[in-house]
């Protein structure tokens, strides 16, 4: 498909216009964190109450964590995960 005057090759832009793009960037990101934490349990096999063992928390907390819908993600919660998994946390703004 060729681009005419009008056609927008870039999503993000795409996104901005509709006013939508902070709330799917939002979601986008709470999906990979919770795939990169379940891929590194997987690979560690670890439980979700073994997880919540090592975090010092709830096995409902570990759920909302792996939840790629739920939002109330913070970084309290992160550090933790990510120190019972013997990872690090690292956050990047770009």
């Amino acid at each position: 498909m060729k681009l005419t005057k009008n056609m927008k090759s870039d999503f993000d832009a795409f996104l901005k216009e509709d006013g939508i793009y902070e709330e799917v960037n939002d979601v986008a990101i709470k999906r990979v964190i919770a795939y990169q934490i379940a891929q590194e349990m997987k690979e560690q096999k670890i439980t979700k109450t073994k997880m919540a063992e090592l975090m010092h928390t709830s096995r409902a907390v570990v759920n909302r964590l792996l939840n790629p819908d739920n939002g109330s993600l913070t970084l309290s919660t992160l550090e933790s995960a990510t120190t019972a998994l013997g990872k690090r946390l690292n956050i990047t703004i770009v």
